[in-house]
């Protein structure tokens, strides 16, 4: 490849990522309603044909979005699980890492977990951000436990529900804590010691 092209792909993923991070904050300030081609184009200073050129419409976008966030919940994840020695201490870690990711990030999070999106979970076609946070939760049980997979599935799960029931002020935000003791004493087991 010559420099120049070299150059011309550095500049369209500087670009890539400029479109991203603007409908990001967009969406963070303003919600996803107001994260549109025109207001995008006008944010990064692009004209919607180089837009479109990046991003086949917002749908496109909001899935980019989703797997920069999967990107960036793994390595979360990763942090809270590598910091507990205890495998009960990396469960309960983990899920509150989770909790607050959510809540620090909500329009990112409904970008990952509540819009329509064709990411696929829990498939061959699943992307490796996406499969990397998963793994997280996975990696907090025992590696001879043949139903790990499962109980990451039901603990992601159940945490997705109390993020998504918190935010929308279905169930009160000062009962998290016990919430989160009970899912992980009754994934997990009871404390030990």
């Amino acid at each position: 490849m010559s420099a120049i092209n070299e150059r011309r792909e550095r500049e369209r993923a500087h670009r890539h990522q400029l479109i991203i991070t603007a409908a990001r904050e967009l969406a963070e300030a303003e919600g996803w309603e107001a994260v549109t081609t025109r207001r995008l184009a006008e944010r990064v200073e692009y004209s919607q044909p180089v837009l479109y050129s990046h991003f086949n419409g917002k749908d496109a976008i909001v899935r980019a979005v989703a797997i920069d966030g999967f990107s960036e919940l793994a390595a979360h994840l990763r942090r809270a699980r590598q910091a507990a020695p205890e495998p009960e201490q990396a469960l309960r870690a983990v899920c509150r890492a989770y909790l607050e990711f959510a809540t620090e990030r909500p329009a990112l999070y409904q970008a990952m977990f509540v819009l329509p999106t064709d990411v696929k979970f829990a498939s061959a076609e699943t992307p490796p951000p996406l499969r990397a946070a998963f793994d997280e939760f996975v990696s907090c049980f025992r590696p001879d436990n043949e139903r790990r997979e499962l109980f990451a599935e039901v603990t992601w799960s159940a945490l997705h529900g109390m993020a998504v029931l918190s935010d929308s002020g279905r169930i009160p935000p000062d009962g998290q804590e016990e919430r989160l003791d009970f899912l992980v004493t009754q994934i997990a087991g009871p404390p030990t010691g």
